[in-house]
């Protein structure tokens, strides 16, 4: 109670008129109901019912009644919003309160206590890419001829960038560093790691934030995995640790690489998981057109201490740093579920004394042949999103990491993705084949 009177209070004396409470589908897309001030107490006190049936992956509309509670350590004042408005990410539940197996949040929730009560805590770092882009006679188009690192002139969206992460730091977000990145109109901010489900919920912010400030400068941010032929696309790289209060568990001083047996297991488990995990970090049909060689994308299940190019690096800090970076994932995927299916596979290679192998150091993967790979047993990642759905449909680890409501409506929408898509005549088609045959 004691909670929600401070909340009050500051609503009160910030002006707010509007509070939005967010939550977001089974697919990651944020949904929200705005309602008035005055009915902000009832809400943070008894939640707020709403109609389950009409969002994306929830409920049949003979049982739409659902109700959404809000999680009060989310509260925050968005700062690029014109009116004084407020918002809280909320759990969705069942009208007599108790959890929705429906909820990505909640089935976060889940799969972290289940890693608690066997003594870890799971910590996440992400660097989120995205485009700015804007729309001329119908067509997208890039903004800028910047690359890695530039300034102006060349990158034109300096000032736009600098307002988001100010925006950012607003909320409470401890901003490292953001930059320019390799293709045109591509851009990276990259926020302080913490719990994963802190981090699930500053991801869907980001979002909403970055593509809010850029619509209202007459820009699209996107963040697509691949909106441009020919230059690399948005990844999501995804640093993960595991710790016991403030030990890092990923740590051991006396080994010679500094890794401990914990570490080589959880990074055995992405890797022998990590085709299915693919279906949920890289979850639409371009996903796979940035996952190619040639554009600093992974393709091959493998990995390094120092080496870009493998599935898993393992930077070279250690101590409290120590920890892996996932390569793979996309900010396309839904956060919640990602850092789910990531954290059931690591454990289960940790629990199964599972080992990663060699590390490819110093081997760039994409210079070996197919024998040579095969003879370091370097598998490749799926090529495309059926590849990928298959391949989560016989993991039953990473199945597990999500409830059976989550998982059947996920294969169920992504299969329809997948038979839309090919479908679809493509111009690319039209220009190869129309004339010639």
């Amino acid at each position: 109670m004691q909670e929600i009177q401070d909340i009050l209070k500051e609503v009160e004396k910030m002006g707010i008129r509007f509070v939005r409470l967010q939550f977001v589908d089974v697919l990651g897309i944020p949904k929200n109901v705005e309602i008035p001030v005055k009915k902000l107490p009832a809400a943070l006190e008894e939640g707020v019912n709403f109609d389950g049936s009409s969002i994306q992956g929830f409920v049949r509309i003979e049982e739409s009644d659902m109700k959404l509670v809000p999680d009060l350590e989310t509260f925050i004042v968005c700062p690029w919003e014109e009116e004084r408005v407020a918002r809280v990410i909320c759990d969705v539940c069942r009208p007599d309160g108790s959890p929705f197996e429906g909820c990505p949040r909640t089935n976060l929730k889940r799969v972290l206590k289940e890693a608690e009560e066997k003594g870890y805590e799971f910590k996440v770092g992400t660097e989120a890419e995205f485009f700015i882009l804007k729309y001329e006679q119908g067509r997208v188009t890039t903004s800028d001829h910047g690359s890695y690192f530039d300034l102006l002139p060349l990158d034109l969206e300096e000032s736009l960038r600098r307002d988001m992460v100010i925006a950012l730091e607003e909320l409470g977000f401890r901003i490292e560093a953001s930059h320019h990145e390799v293709a045109p109109s591509q851009h990276e901010i990259d926020f302080e790691y913490g719990h994963a489900l802190k981090i699930a919920d500053n991801l869907i912010t980001l979002k909403l934030a970055v593509k809010t400030l850029a619509l209202r400068k007459g820009y699209v941010a996107t963040f697509m995995p691949k909106p441009l032929y020919g230059v690399p696309g948005s990844g999501m790289h995804t640093h993960l640790s595991l710790f016991r209060g403030e030990e890092n568990l990923f740590y051991d001083p006396h080994s010679p690489d500094g890794l401990s047996r914990i570490a080589k297991g959880f990074i055995a488990g992405l890797l022998e998981h990590a085709p299915a995990i693919t279906a949920i970090t890289n979850p639409l049909v371009n996903s796979y057109k940035r996952l190619v060689p040639g554009y600093e994308a992974p393709v091959y299940i493998a990995w390094a201490e120092k080496n870009r190019s493998p599935l898993v690096r393992v930077p070279p800090q250690r101590g409290k740093g120590t920890r892996a970076e996932f390569r793979s994932p996309d900010p396309s995927c839904n956060p919640y579920l990602a850092f789910a299916v990531i954290l059931k596979a690591g454990i289960d290679g940790i629990e199964r004394s599972l080992d990663p192998g060699r590390p490819c150091n110093n081997v760039n993967l994409y210079d070996l042949t197919c024998e040579e790979r095969e003879e370091w047993g370097i598998r490749h990642l799926p090529r495309n999103l059926e590849e990928a759905l298959m391949a989560l449909e016989k993991d039953e680890v990473v199945k597990s990491a999500l409830t059976p409501h989550i998982l059947d409506y996920f294969l169920k929408a992504k299969r329809q993705e997948w038979e839309e898509f090919q479908r679809v005549v493509h111009p690319w088609e039209i220009e190869r084949y129309l004339e010639l045959y």
